[in-house]
C-alpha cells in the first residue's frame, strides 16, 4: 500500500528544508490519493517538472514513482503552468510542490524513473 499523499509531501518538504532549499506547496491536493507534481525552478528562467509515473511501472503500485514530464529538456514556467492546468482538468485533487534551486536538484532519489 502506498503512503498517503500528504505524508509523502510532508516528508519531501522536510528533506528539502534539511538541505536548505526553499520549497513550498503551491497547490494542496487530496490528502490520501492526490497525484503529486514537483516543479524545480533553477532561477535561470527554466524549470523541470516531475509527475507520477504511469501505472504499470514496476513498483508504482506500492511506492510513489516519478518521471520527468518533459523528458530531458527544461521548459519555461509558462510551459510548465500550461501542462499543470491541463492536468488539473483531469484531476482536481493533485498537489503541486515547487523548489527553487540553482543546481536543479529534485531530491527524488530512487523514486525517479529514468532520471
Amino acid at each position: 500500500m502506498r503512503v498517503k499523499s500528504e505524508v509523502f509531501v510532508r516528508a519531501y518538504l522536510r528533506l528539502c528544508q534539511a538541505a536548505g532549499v526553499p520549497v513550498v506547496i503551491v497547490r494542496r491536493g487530496d490528502e490520501s490519493a492526490g497525484a503529486i507534481f514537483i516543479r524545480i525552478d533553477s532561477l535561470d528562467g527554466s524549470v523541470a517538472l516531475y509527475g507520477p509515473a504511469p501505472s504499470g511501472w514496476e513498483g508504482s503500485e506500492a511506492e510513489r514513482r516519478f518521471v520527468s514530464c518533459f523528458g530531458p529538456r527544461r521548459v519555461t514556467m509558462a510551459e510548465a503552468d500550461l501542462y499543470l492546468a491541463r492536468q488539473l482538468k483531469f484531476d482536481e485533487d493533485l498537489w503541486i510542490i515547487e523548489i527553487e534551486d540553482k543546481e536543479g536538484r529534485h531530491f527524488l532519489g530512487e523514486s525517479l524513473i529514468g532520471g
